[in-house]
């Protein structure tokens, strides 16, 4: 088995995939990647049992003498090929010992191969139904809504993305119970209504590898009862689904908000970075009192005497309130805004506050809902 392939592009592929790379006492194979050449096309597979990441490359060399695959240590692989310069690398492996050589103007490398035989298999696809999305899109959808996750395995459906297909709309759905991000995507339709619950940790994965591609291509989405499978370039990334039934997120959006504060987003979450600066570090809380065209931020620790206080214009629709939210919650949900202004919707200071961008474009394809629970203030 030999193949000609040029170190950066080699690299990158690589990259792509070292995700998904675990250290696995009992499985050890799986923290090789492995390698399987048919004619001039090399196909590249990496895997932690649960999620399986493939990528295909072209290559302008290459010869089998008997020997197609190998399994070759993947860390020391990434380093190398991250190490050398831009040009062509020449991979050998000696079918006999499963070493691997590796030949640059520099120098040669040579690696403990192993025995490609145990490498886990993928699961078949079996019958799969599809849908179509744009990398962006889907970037997006993951961005705006992982971070509210929950990372409680105790709640093992709420530590994944809950999606939703439908014939008018795509949801995505991420809560922990305490904040609650729904992301609809109004230009991906479904013949039908289908649900499944995306795992966090393949999911972010394909998004990083979206992100880091920064072409614009489209995603082909299979799934069945059991496995989600993802097709984009020359990649394929197969992961199982969250077995189990998400909780019913719609129940928690409160129906009637009728008080409205519209904020510049930036000055507001400016405002809160620094006023956070200063609240308790077990609650985080900082203080929202509305009224009037201005709202004020406080935030306070009595245990060291450290107080904040800032002021700032607003439009304000509504009676009189101060509420309390922990400010990390408020923090994260802001930054995964892009609207220049935004509304936060109120009933009572013990009940839940909407956040949603104000979106001037007809054409907007995007509808986003943010919900944070409030925090009790001392005095409520």
């Amino acid at each position: 088995m030999k193949f000609i392939i040029n170190s950066q592009l080699f690299a990158k592929n690589l990259q792509a995939l070292s995700g998904v790379l675990t250290t696995n006492n009992n499985v050890p194979i799986i923290s090789c990647f492995h390698f399987n050449l048919e004619d001039k096309l090399l196909t590249v597979k990496a895997t932690d049992l649960e999620t399986t990441v493939t990528t295909t490359i072209e290559l302008e060399e290459a010869e089998t003498d008997g020997l197609s695959q190998i399994a070759v240590p993947a860390k020391k692989l990434i380093d190398i090929m991250k190490s050398v310069s831009d040009e062509p690398i020449t991979f050998t492996v000696d079918e006999s010992t499963f070493s691997v050589e590796l030949k640059s103007r520099e120098g040669k490398y040579r690696l403990a191969g192993q025995n490609p035989e145990s490498f886990p298999a993928m699961q078949p696809k079996g019958e799969t139904n599809s849908v179509t999305i744009s990398a962006s899109a889907l970037v997006n959808a993951i961005t705006k809504t992982s971070f509210a996750a929950s990372t409680d395995d105790m709640h093992q459906q709420m530590s994944g993305i809950f999606c939703e297909l439908s014939p008018e709309y795509t949801t995505f759905v991420a809560t922990d119970a305490h904040k609650l991000v729904r992301y609809r995507r109004l230009d991906v339709v479904n013949d039908e209504v289908k649900s499944f619950i995306f795992s966090k940790k393949p999911i972010n994965l394909v998004k990083n590898i979206l992100s880091a591609n920064k072409e614009e291509c489209d995603v082909t989405i299979e799934y069945n009862n059991t496995n989600v499978f993802f097709s984009f370039g020359n990649m394929f990334v197969a992961c199982r689904l969250v077995d189990g039934k998400y909780p019913d997120y719609e129940r928690a959006i409160p129906k009637e908000n009728p008080y409205r504060l519209t904020l510049d987003r930036a000055s507001f979450l400016n405002s809160l970075r620094r006023v956070s600066i200063f609240a308790n570090e077990t609650t985080h809380q900082v203080r929202i009192k509305t009224g009037g065209n201005e709202v004020i931020i406080t935030a306070e620790d009595v245990d060291y005497s450290n107080d904040a206080r800032e002021r700032l214009a607003c439009e304000y629709e509504g009676e009189p309130m101060e509420i309390g939210f922990n400010a990390r919650f408020l923090l994260e949900m802001i930054s995964n805004l892009d609207s220049e202004n935004i509304v936060m919707q109120l009933s009572h200071p013990s009940r839940a506050g909407i956040i949603t961008p104000v979106v001037d474009d007809e054409n907007n394809k995007e509808d986003i809902l943010m919900l944070v629970m409030p925090v009790m203030l001392a005095n409520s």
